[in-house]
Formats: structure tokens, sequence, C-alpha cells
């Protein structure tokens, strides 16, 4: 299925704060492109279909859905394949603001993520089927369904499991069924979890629907696209640090890179006056003249670029419009971000959600809030200078595994150089931070993996999405 990858519509740049913006009347319905949220759920070429005769005479054991075969031991639709396969792999602890017996429907599985794994497991889904380094292609050890006691779902409910998985792990070593996110950590890459262990005690304003949410996540092994990363050979954390000069070469084109950018603060007014209320409408009104001016600045940039010569314009339309999103993630996370975690949140928090948009937020959008907090912490830990964010936008731009492309060598061949500027650049200025480059590295597949699930968010959500991230980032911050 092909994803709507055309840029945002907003009400265009203009002057005016958001307490006078003049709202739409309702917002935008959600992108329509021929499938639900549910679908998106990864499809496992590992588990055992069901031709569609059948299938339309079989119902999903959890949600009553239709089914589209045995997935990890029981008849299930392709919704809660995905869930349980995300809550198992991204050890997901869950709470229920209810009596922990919610009703799962089509149409009510997403409220109560704590019920929903709940019955999956008393339904006999078999977490031991699912691969454990998170890729697609069950484990068809077992096909049929599990049972497993009581004490044990508890266990699994209440994380107790997950904690003594970690523990024996730590005592004993690594094990030959570790992950690529696993792998990725050796070399000083922080996951994660580790990274917002304390995020069990952010205060989110009242969202108790998400205070604890905010554990399990792990990097995805979505590494493919840069295919320098694990042929890189960064120093050895045992070697002293050598004194080095910055090639000529590399120096010239980073400060082109570099003046091609439009660092100036965003001209989009984030004022408003003390008291006043933000309404849906209007913040999500703000968010969009926000992405248009982001939008704006990239194009901008694309005609700067030093290698603008060297393609073809079929070929830069190409990839302005598969990669507008991650480019503007980035820039918000890095150059932005004081505005954005500044005067942005500041609109966010007179932005109060009614509980109806609270109860049906989905497990899309949790997850890219889940992602997001550990990205902004990424990046506020490595402290991204100019230089490096300029060369990470190129190398993510230069992609040249994106479908249409008439001139994908050259574009490998561009990406590699500027690859090697960058870790050329950071060796040079940052010479005792010697896993400084595979991290920065390491962001830009996040960026990708976030960028793509966003555009799956249903758009009347993402003013309560940016409200919580943008709250939960400051707040940890203002506490260090």
């Amino acid at each position: 299925m092909e994803r709507d990858e055309r840029p945002p519509s907003g009400g265009g740049g203009g002057g005016g704060s958001a307490g006078f913006l003049e709202p739409p009347a309702a917002l935008p319905p959600p992108p329509r492109n021929g499938f639900c949220q549910d679908e998106l759920a990864e499809l496992d070429p590992g588990t055992i279909s069901v031709s569609d005769d059948r299938a339309e005479q079989r119902t999903c054991l959890i949600c009553g859905d239709r089914a589209t075969g045995l997935h990890y031991g029981i008849i299930s639709c392709e919704g809660c394949k995905g869930f349980f396969k995300r809550s198992i792999c991204n050890k997901r602890v869950y709470r229920c603001s209810r009596d922990k017996n919610c009703v799962m429907s089509r149409k009510q599985r997403n409220r109560c993520q704590y019920c929903r794994l709940l019955k999956c497991l008393q339904m006999g889904m078999n977490r031991k089927a699912i691969r454990e380094d998170g890729m697609p292609g069950g484990r068809n050890k077992s096909i049929g369904p599990v049972q497993i006691s009581e004490e044990e779902i508890e266990r699994i409910m209440s994380g107790q499991e997950f904690e003594e998985e970690a523990n024996h792990w730590s005592n004993h070593g690594d094990s030959d069924h570790s992950s690529p996110g696993n792998r990725a950590s050796e070399s000083n890459q922080p996951s994660p979890g580790s990274t917002l262990s304390s995020s069990r005690s952010v205060e989110l304003n009242g969202f108790m629907a998400f205070r604890e949410q905010y554990v399990g996540m792990s990097v995805p092994p979505h590494y493919q696209y840069i295919p320098h990363l694990f042929s890189y050979s960064g120093h050895s954390p045992l070697l002293p640090p050598q004194a080095r000069s910055l090639d000529p070469q590399s120096y010239s084109l980073i400060h082109q890179l570099v003046s091609a950018e439009d660092l100036e603060p965003l001209g989009t007014p984030m004022l408003i006056e003390d008291g006043y209320a933000v309404t849906q409408a209007e913040l999500f009104a703000l968010l969009c003249r926000l992405a248009d001016e982001l939008l704006f600045r990239q194009i901008a940039w694309i005609k700067k670029l030093p290698f603008f010569c060297e393609l073809s314009i079929k070929d830069y339309t190409c990839l302005l419009s598969s990669t507008w999103q991650e480019l503007i993630l980035l820039s918000s996370l890095t150059v932005y971000s004081k505005q954005i975690f500044g005067e942005l949140a500041d609109v966010t928090a007179k932005y109060s959600p009614s509980d109806e948009e609270l109860h049906r937020f989905s497990d899309e959008g949790m997850e890219v809030i889940e992602r997001l907090i550990y990205l902004y912490h990424k990046f506020h830990q490595l402290k991204v200078s100019n230089e490096e964010y300029a060369c990470m936008k190129a190398i993510n731009f230069l992609n040249q595994d994106i479908r249409g492309l008439t001139s994908a060598s050259q574009l490998e061949q561009l990406n590699k150089r500027y690859w090697y500027i960058c870790q050329d650049f950071t060796e040079y200025k940052y010479t005792h931070q010697p896993n400084r480059f595979p991290d920065l590295m390491m962001c830009l597949p996040e960026i990708r993996y976030i960028a793509g699930k966003m555009v799956n968010v249903p758009l009347e959500q993402l003013p309560l999405l940016f409200k919580v991230v943008l709250h939960s980032c400051k707040t940890s911050v203002g506490q260090e």
C-alpha cells in the first residue's frame, strides 16, 4: 500500500498570534489511504494465512474483527497480531483505569491496552513464537495456542517477567539471541529504555493514561538504508585519542552545507495572551503554519546545495517528496529546538484536551510519543552542532533506496561523500568522543521510523500528541 507523502496543507504564513488565529470550522478528516490504523501492523511471512473465503467466516478471538490467519498460535486479526508483537517486543507495561474487565471489540479495542494484552494471553497467544530480534517472521516452534497460569500472566502484565529476563542477561552476559538493537548498545549506544528509565515518574499535567507508558522502548532495526553503518570502524575506547587535522576539502564542503541552511529563528508567531485557552482547532492551525514554514525552508535549502546541479529535477522532487517529513523532524529536534520546546510548548500548555480525546488516542500515537521523547533526550545529550546537523540532513536526504530515482548510483556516491565528511569532522572536533559519529548516524533511522509512523496518526490527535511530547521533554530537561 502506498503511503500518502503529500506535504501538509495549512494556513500558510501570516501574522497574528495563536490566540487570534482564525480557526478552521472543523479539523480536516484523517487521510484516507485505503486502510485503517490497525491494518498498518506488520505482515509476518512466518504466520499462517487464511484464504479469503475462510477468513470471511472467521473472527478474531481477541476483538471479533475479521481474522486474517493463525498468528502466534490463535486466529486473530492484523491489528491484534501487531499489538501483541509490539507489546511483547517492547516490554510494555500497561495500566487499566477501570476494573481490568474492559470490553474488547473492533471499535473499543484501542481504549484499554491492558485488557487487550490480557485477553491476548488468556486466549493463548504464544509470546515465544515472536522472533527475539523483533523482525518479521514468527518462530513457528508451536503453532497452537498456549495455556499459561494466572501467576505467569500476572508476572507479564506487571512487568516482573521482563525485569527477571533483564537481570538474567545482565548476570550471564550476552547470548546468541541478541537483537540488532542490543548489538548497537554494545558500542556505547544508550538504549531508549535506559535513557528514560525515570519516565514512570514524569508528570504529564494530569495525563494519567500516559504516565506509565514511557517504558520498554527499543531502537528499531531499520538501519539498512544507511549502507555504511556496520562497516564503520570507529576508534576503540581503549586507545588514546589521536591528534589530527581536518581535511581542507571536508572543511570546504561542510561550510557550503551550513551556508545553505536558514538558521534564523522561525518566523511563525507562537505568542498568545496570558490566560487565553487554546482550542484544538487553533493549535492544529498553528502546527500547520509551522509545517508550512519548515517545508518552505527545505525547498529553499535544496536550491543552495553544493550538488544541486549534479542531479536532475525529477530526482530532487522525488527525494523531497519522500523525505520532507524527516527533514522537518530533524530540524525541529536540533537547530529549532529552543523555539519548538520553548515557545510552542508554552502554547500547547494552554490547550486542554477533552476526556474523549484522551480515550481515543491511538497505539500508533503512543508509540510516536515514546520514540520522540527518546530522540529528544538523545539529541539533547549530544548537543548537535550546526555542522553535524547539516551533514546529517544531507545524508538523510541523499537516500538512494527511494523508488522512482533515475540516478541511484550517483546518489549513493554523494551519500558516501557526506557520510565520510561528517565522520572526518566529528573525529576532528570531538576527539574524546570516539562513539559520537555512530551515535549521530543511529539517530537517522529512528527519525525515518518516527516520520513514517506520524503519517498514520489521525490529524485530530496531533495537538494532543505535541502537547504530551513538548510538556514531558520540557519538564524533564528543567529537572536536570
